[in-house]
């Protein structure tokens, strides 16, 4: 699923993807660039679209949960705001007493319809500008209800969720999955909000997501003094929170396994106690 993109990117100069997971061979052309789906929320959608300003840019957000409950940002996968980042959104906002989501559109209404445009996507963000965005979704929220926030985030977006812990001093707890930021964005042991994460024991990723790229989150993490865990599932792979029909189906189409529910409802119950422990008023 990444292997093209993070051998291309800046941000992930020491990932070595196993080639023999899969191997990407399409290139990106003007006409498939064309295809890029722009999202719009059906009408039955339970999600509140709003616009949020930083600086002299503005970008699309979508809420979901109680008004006054701790907030949480949902930070997107590399497909941009799709079925998946949705889907994680929705539950975080019913999980115990409730939490008020928010996914700030980071790819401002593009969502990659397969690797390649994905790819494509991801290679154009601008990742001090994404973390500005996190910034300013946090001080809305905290601006409308909710007393204290956190930010999770999946892959791409788990990356970016610990980066934040570094870089946004208004964020008050992190949960990411399975992504570690570059030390060109943010460096872990700096981190100066509590930060949770989960790893894939299987997840080949060499340099960000795979066991050794935890373990070394954990060693940078001890040093940052913060309260942490690192959570590491036996027998799971990449992406493993990603439940849904659709994501088992896109997963099943990439050739990572179909592993058990116990572990993403683990991953959910951890989540849901740290989130809980920090976002208390």
């Amino acid at each position: 699923m990444l292997a093209a993109i993070f051998t291309t990117s800046r941000l992930f100069p020491n990932f070595k993807p196993s080639l023999s997971t899969f191997s990407l061979v399409r290139t990106l052309s003007p006409s498939s660039a064309s295809r890029f789906q722009v999202r719009s929320m059906a009408s039955s959608s339970p999600f509140k679209k709003i616009q949020i300003q930083r600086e002299d840019t503005a970008f699309d957000a979508y809420v979901v949960g109680k008004e006054d409950a701790p907030g949480i940002v949902v930070l997107q996968e590399w497909w941009g705001v799709d079925f998946e980042i949705k889907n994680h959104a929705e539950k975080i906002s019913q999980l115990g007493p409730g939490f008020k989501a928010l996914i700030p559109d980071l790819y401002r209404g593009k969502v990659g319809l397969d690797v390649a445009e994905a790819q494509h996507l991801m290679d154009g963000l601008d990742w001090q500008g994404a973390v500005k965005d996190i910034r300013a979704s946090v001080n809305w929220l905290k601006a409308n209800g909710s007393k204290k926030v956190g930010v999770t985030g999946f892959c791409m977006g788990g990356a970016l969720s610990i980066a934040s812990s570094v870089l946004a001093p208004e964020v008050d707890a992190v949960v990411a999955f399975y992504g570690v930021p570059s030390s060109e964005l943010a460096d872990p042991a700096q981190a100066k909000a509590p930060v949770q994460a989960h790893f894939g024991e299987l997840d080949n990723f060499v340099g960000f997501s795979d066991v050794t790229a935890a373990k070394a989150l954990e060693e940078k993490l001890k040093a940052s003094g913060v309260p942490y865990e690192v959570h590491i599932y036996p027998g799971n792979a990449h992406a493993f929170m990603n439940r849904s029909p659709e994501g088992l189906k896109r997963r099943k189409g990439m050739g990572l396994p179909d592993e058990d529910e116990a572990s993403a409802e683990l991953a959910w119950s951890r989540f849901q106690s740290w989130m809980t422990r920090y976002l208390s008023a």
